[in-house]
């Protein structure tokens, strides 16, 4: 029951860094490009490497002991589950705007400057149109509504991972919560500036843009209860080998995640290098981490 309490700290920690990148993107003149870089990068890392060396491998132990060699095929088979399911949730849930877009000071001069002259949509060469007091309100607050729930959807399945790897090791909860939150906080200065736009209203923006990152608790609450009532035993317990196939959903989701959002907003946000040294970084921390607990 302790294990529970500690997943779904961890999990809400990493939700609520969603919150920081927003107050952030409304309270910092300027923004330290290269550190959010270095630091997605670094999440990637993290992610890849605990992905293939840590959970991966955990998923496989479990199910090979149950299933004797067919559990290989069957950790495989759960690692590329993990991949599509987090692919038809992209496919389904489109971002109404891209989150992990880097946005220049410019263009966030308005979050926390009232008299800052609105830049022109020609101005942000983005989707979404610039306040206009002539647009149907209505219209554009569905708009902003509807990317804050996309980023919401799709952050139930990093929810999920980090609670389910906490509930299983705390300590491994622990890097992969500390990944998830480094990787919300460039997502929150990206989702306020949209919706933001799209709403003409600071407070709503980084409402809207705070809640999406609920949205990780959330989904490890109602992923967990789902899958205990319909696979766990009478006393609550998840099965090793259904947490096995788990755990290999997990690392395909955490991997997916590395390489379509981390290592592409890493891009986004750096200059020469910065990603690898993030990544490269990432990875060394996970290994020595690991090698000492």
């Amino acid at each position: 029951m302790q294990n529970i309490y500690i997943a779904l700290g961890l999990t809400l920690f990493a939700g609520l860094a969603t919150g920081i990148g927003s107050m952030i993107a409304f309270m910092a003149k300027r923004t330290n490009y290269r550190f959010l870089a270095i630091a997605t990068g670094f999440s990637a890392g993290v992610m890849l490497y605990v992905s293939f060396v840590e959970i991966l491998f955990k998923g496989n132990e479990a199910l090979v002991n149950h299933y004797g060699d067919f559990g290989n095929w069957i950790n495989a088979l759960s690692f590329f589950s993990g991949i599509a399911l987090i692919g038809l949730i992209d496919a389904l849930i489109p971002h109404a705007e891209n989150p992990h877009e880097a946005h220049t000071e410019f263009e966030r001069a308005p979050l926390r400057e009232p008299d800052a002259p609105i830049p022109s949509a020609k101005d942000l060469e983005m989707k979404f149109t610039a306040i206009d007091k002539d647009v149907n309100s209505k219209k554009l607050l569905r708009m902003g509504l509807f990317t804050a729930l996309a980023i919401a959807i799709h952050n139930f399945p990093e929810g999920l991972a980090t609670f389910l790897a906490a509930l299983e090791d705390p300590s491994l909860g622990v890097a992969i919560a500390v990944a998830i939150a480094l990787h919300n906080i460039p997502e929150g200065i990206s989702v306020s500036v949209p919706i933001f736009y799209a709403t003409g209203n600071r407070k709503k923006a980084f409402f809207w843009s705070f809640l999406s990152g609920l949205a990780e608790p959330v989904g490890a609450i109602i992923g967990y209860t789902a899958i205990k009532f319909f696979v766990g035993d009478d006393s609550g317990i998840i099965p090793q080998n259904i947490m096995g196939i788990l755990f290999g959903a997990v690392a395909g989701i955490m991997v997916y995640i590395s390489l379509d959002e981390l290592l592409p907003t890493s891009r986004a946000y750096g200059k020469g290098h910065d990603s690898i040294i993030g990544l490269v970084v990432g990875m060394f921390v996970m290994s020595l981490s690991l090698l000492l607990m």
